[in-house]
């Protein structure tokens, strides 16, 4: 019993201390499981750039603010609005001078493509991820996420929908264009991805910035061209990671369309 005990008082120290955690569950669970976990120290002047596309998201854009700030990493937070008009730019003017958020309006819709490319251009952390304004995907995932580039010097990881791991059943229609993007931009690519069309993308800030001023589509045609940009770069290292995903409806405000497949096919042999 006095060893059950004393194993008790360290967990909850190590609720308090992230390594002190990490060492713990290390030594009850052994390496390839804290592995499998995504259980490891994340450097203590470690800094994740987070970069938030905006576009008419009053209605979750706060949620989506605490479910980052609760991510386990010391972030900065780049929100930038890209001309909403349902009073998401007075939600945004509420929080300025908040130390953790960077706060960007564009004048004029410029997609989300342009929402990203500021984004990326005033990151300054070690890595940056891009988190959709909506409740699709759950900062959670951040950990296994950033897990190859901190333990193993990963590039970029793309978090899948579609490999292995609990997942949300999706609508057929979507499930099958992205598919087809996908496999169309592998392709053209060489790369074997099963998800080129996730938001959860992440990349070391050297690398994205090199390919940021490069950037030109501005809608979600931003996807197939940075992955054609990242697959060109020699020795580059891209990893993915199973993700879980929340699929909302257009009534829900979903934004990308049909023609927005198509103009990923073309981008797909564009760049």
């Amino acid at each position: 019993m006095t060893e059950l005990n004393h194993l008790q008082q360290q967990l909850m120290l190590a609720v308090e201390d992230d390594s002190r955690r990490v060492e713990i569950l290390g030594t009850l669970l052994g390496e390839a499981a804290c592995y499998r976990l995504a259980i490891y120290q994340i450097p203590t002047d470690f800094v994740l750039s987070v970069v938030i596309p905006v576009y008419n998201e009053v209605k979750s854009l706060q949620q989506v603010i605490t479910a980052v700030r609760r991510c386990g990493f010391k972030c900065e937070i780049i929100l930038v609005d890209d001309g909403s008009t349902d009073g998401t730019r007075d939600l945004l003017d509420s929080l300025r001078g908040e130390p953790d958020l960077k706060i960007i309006f564009h004048e004029k819709n410029q997609g989300k493509g342009g929402a990203l490319a500021t984004g990326f251009r005033l990151a300054t952390g070690d890595a940056v991820i891009i988190q959709d304004a909506d409740l699709e995907y759950t900062p959670n995932d951040y950990r296994a996420l950033l897990q190859p580039i901190i333990c193993e010097g990963v590039d970029a990881v793309y978090g899948s929908r579609f490999i292995s791991g609990h997942r949300n059943v999706p609508r057929l229609r979507h499930y099958l264009a992205n598919k087809v993007v996908t496999m169309w931009s592998n392709l053209f690519t060489n790369l074997l991805l099963t998800d080129m069309e996730t938001c959860y993308k992440v990349f070391r800030r050297e690398v994205i910035q090199e390919i940021g001023p490069t950037l030109q589509e501005k809608r979600f045609g931003i996807e197939p061209e940075i992955t054609a940009k990242l697959a060109r770069r020699k020795g580059l290292r891209i990893r993915e990671v199973p993700i879980r995903y929340f699929p909302r409806t257009y009534e829900e405000g979903k934004k990308i369309g049909w023609r927005d497949g198509i103009r990923a096919l073309w981008c797909a042999i564009r760049y």
